[in-house]
């Protein structure tokens, strides 16, 4: 298994009472794909941009698929660009290719123009894998989580905490559908506002929330980890700024 499915496992193991955005989720996975290629040896970072090596195959379809979308001229990708482009409809894959291995199962809701679904999870050695990574607190899974904002290890709701078997997702994937980011959930639009800043304060990249980077890994990854953070920072500044826009708007309708 790979931090990126471990991820997606938790995620949903964590719903109902922690949904999480899909773009949140697939910006945290595409930076889970370049930790897993490090320890791979398949990517090396110069800076803050990724490195294509010649590292051992991957027998993980999609962290393959990851490796053979990586920039290979330089000046090479920076991580955080890397992120919103493989992020696009990621947590939409990972999802698919769980159901596929059976790992996880879809049942539509009735009626006629209902699209919510419940996801319901089979007890297999992978997602065992995935929970007892959590409760271990290792480091790389414990700051994405956190970041995430999803529970911790034994936290009320997550994975060693609730015994809910099942969980409502939206039509397109995991949680809600994220109204202001687009079809692939990421939020963004070429030149909307990418580097803008944010209202919210979210934690740092370590399992714990600290300013000073993440105990117990490499720098290259705590510069991976920093990047998720920064991103997913930027996709709440856009999210925010949609909702001033969209609510402007409301009021010129109304007249207000």
């Amino acid at each position: 298994m790979t931090t990126a499915r471990d991820l997606m496992i938790i995620a949903l193991d964590a719903a109902p009472s922690r949904p999480v955005e899909q773009g949140d989720l697939s910006l945290a996975l595409a930076g889970a794909e370049v930790v897993d290629l490090l320890a791979a040896e398949a990517v090396t970072l110069d800076g803050d941009r990724i490195v294509p090596g010649l590292g051992p195959a991957t027998d993980d379809p999609l962290l393959s698929r990851a490796a053979s979308a990586l920039v290979r001229e330089r000046p090479y990708e920076l991580v955080g660009d890397w992120l919103w482009r493989r992020g696009r409809g990621l947590s939409a894959a990972y999802l698919a290719a769980l159901e596929a291995e059976g790992l996880f199962g879809r049942q539509r809701r009735r009626g006629l123009f209902s699209r919510e679904r419940r996801v319901t999870r089979a007890d297999t050695p992978d997602r065992r894998a995935a929970v007892e990574r959590l409760a271990s607190a290792e480091p790389v899974l414990a700051a994405l989580t956190s970041a995430l904002g999803l529970p911790g290890p034994g936290g009320p709701g997550g994975p060693g905490g609730s015994s809910e078997s099942s969980e409502t997702v939206g039509p397109g994937g995991l949680g809600s559908q994220d109204e202001q980011g687009g079809q692939d959930g990421t939020g963004r639009r070429d030149e909307t506002g990418r580097r803008a800043g944010s209202g919210e304060t979210r934690e740092g990249p370590g399992a714990g929330g600290s300013p000073g980077g993440s105990a117990g890994v490499s720098h290259d990854v705590d510069t991976v980890l920093a990047a998720v953070l920064d991103a997913l920072t930027q996709l709440q500044a856009i999210r925010q700024r949609r909702a001033v826009e969209q609510a402007a708007f409301d009021n010129v309708w109304r007249g207000d």
